[in-house]
């Protein structure tokens, strides 16, 4: 009898649980349907009760929900409703009304997905970010740039000399991206390409970061390729507690020569004067430094070579402004060149970058978004829109040459970048790095691909855009080095 009624109080105790869970989910769902402050905004109702859409599309089916966005934009218009807390606006001329310099904040459910939680990049809130932020500026405005050109010129002429080689050793095929010599590979860049898979399961489980961190062996054993990340997480570590010792014992003054000099400068508060702090901003610009580069001259190179009439207008443009290979030209001299197409089809970020506005309402045409409310728009999206770049798969770059029919620049809506004062910090050095890239390759070498088109397509978002491949490459051998 005792045993009995244990049982069938039991039951009941989980007959309530259930009963529980169940008004409790309901009781949400209408709550988000009716009564949240997005009610009204248009989108599918199952997107506005639960993220689990999101969740399927994009952890079930790998990266696709980006393209569930564009097809809610095609049912609902302009402005939808994603998931219970987000607006995601398809308006490419809305797209700096969003991305400004004013005060914003960033979705932290979108940084989670960093593995460097203590990095500028992850750092949420507008305050802590503009002071983390403007300790780095003075490091990548364009006149600091200008001061690296020399260490870029030789850069550049190390990947010249690899190619010089391959076509004189008749060394067939190599990678755009990751060149296959044991002094140009990039082993961080590597773990990134086989990294990126965990970026939407961290969005939705953040606590795996603080699980799987101490525990590199147990995430190697997952995925061998992350060992040059946390490889490189090591070094970087390494730098950053001798950095904070070097900084103790110095007393210089004068403007920093350094970014680890600058961050551990003792007018920093000392809460950010620690290892984490500097170890993770060292990762995030390695990373972004590396992978944004690398695809865009990837994506540039493939489509340059492809296109006789194209290649041979820009190499006449150089050869007049490069009579000899050696010649070395500006940074300046060269932003004339047309290479704003490589970085519009680059895909080099299609994961959404949600702004929040803490304080005031943001109005689009007749709707208004509440204060705190996460509101996006995708880069990718902007850049493949019909509306502001015709036959958007088309890579074309007299479409920049052209005087804008609606008064707006097109280079305005090149975003590549992101916009306003989160965008990224690195954008000046990336583009001198593109264009010194850009000039010595279409000047000096004729290639030829063994990539398709369709072998590049973007049909997956892991931060990065992604073809049906796991990497994006593209193949070729130097056919001539004139």
């Amino acid at each position: 009898m005792i045993i009995q009624g244990l049982e069938t109080s039991a039951w009941r105790i989980a007959w309530t649980v259930i009963a529980i869970f169940v008004v409790s989910i309901v009781t949400r769902s209408v709550y988000r349907l009716y009564f949240h402050p997005l009610s009204k905004f248009p989108g599918p109702k199952l997107t506005a009760i639960t993220h689990l859409y999101e969740f399927y599309f994009d952890c079930i089916q790998g990266g696709q929900f980006i393209w569930e966005i564009v097809r809610m934009h095609e049912q609902y218009g302009p402005i939808v409703r994603i998931n219970p807390r987000e607006i995601h606006i398809m308006d490419p001329h809305f797209f700096h009304q969003i991305y400004h310099t004013g005060v914003q904040n960033r979705d932290q459910y979108m940084v989670n997905i960093s593995t460097a939680p203590q990095s500028t990049f992850s750092t949420a809130e507008y305050g802590p970010h503009k002071s983390r932020r403007g300790i780095l500026n003075p490091f990548f405005s364009r006149q600091s740039v200008f001061k690296l050109e020399d260490i870029v010129h030789e850069k550049v002429a190390k990947v010249t000399r690899r190619l010089e080689n391959a076509h004189r050793d008749n060394s067939a095929v190599f990678s755009l991206d990751i060149l296959d010599d044991k002094d140009l590979r990039n082993p961080l860049r590597e773990a990134l390409t086989g990294g990126v898979s965990l970026c939407h399961l961290l969005r939705f489980f953040p606590i795996l970061v603080k699980l799987l961190d101490p525990i590199p062996s147990v995430v190697q054993w997952l995925s061998p390729i992350t060992k040059g990340l946390f490889d490189m997480k090591r070094d970087v570590e390494l730098q950053s507690r001798e950095a904070i010792e070097r900084s103790i014992h110095s007393d210089t003054s004068g403007p920093a020569r350094t970014i680890y000099e600058a961050m551990t400068d003792k007018s920093v508060p000392a809460a950010e004067r620690t290892v984490e702090r500097l170890r993770d901003d060292g990762l995030i610009m390695l990373a972004a430094g590396t992978e944004t580069t690398a695809r865009v001259l990837t994506m540039g190179a493939f489509y340059i070579y492809r296109d006789e009439v194209i290649l041979r207008s820009l190499r006449e443009e150089l050869i007049g402004a490069m009579p000899t290979i050696d010649a070395k030209l500006s940074w300046t001299q060269l932003e004339k060149l047309p290479y704003l197409e490589s970085l519009r089809l680059s895909g080099s970020i299609t994961i959404r970058q949600p702004r929040i506005f803490p304080t005031k309402a943001l109005a689009y045409k007749s709707y208004t978004i509440p204060p705190g409310t996460p509101v996006s728009q995708s880069i990718h999206l902007v850049h493949m829109n019909p509306t502001v770049f015709p036959n958007p798969e088309v890579f074309d770059p007299t479409r920049w040459l052209q005087s804008p029919e609606d008064g707006v620049r097109l280079d305005r809506l090149l975003v590549s970048f992101s916009g306003g004062s989160m965008n990224c910090l690195g954008l000046n050095l990336a583009y001198c790095e593109l264009y010194h890239m850009f000039a010595k390759l279409v000047r000096h070498f004729d290639l030829r691909h063994l990539t398709e088109p369709e072998d590049i397509k973007i049909t997956r978002d892991f931060i990065v855009g992604l073809p049906d491949a796991d990497e994006l490459k593209v193949q070729s051998y130097v056919s001539n080095a004139l």
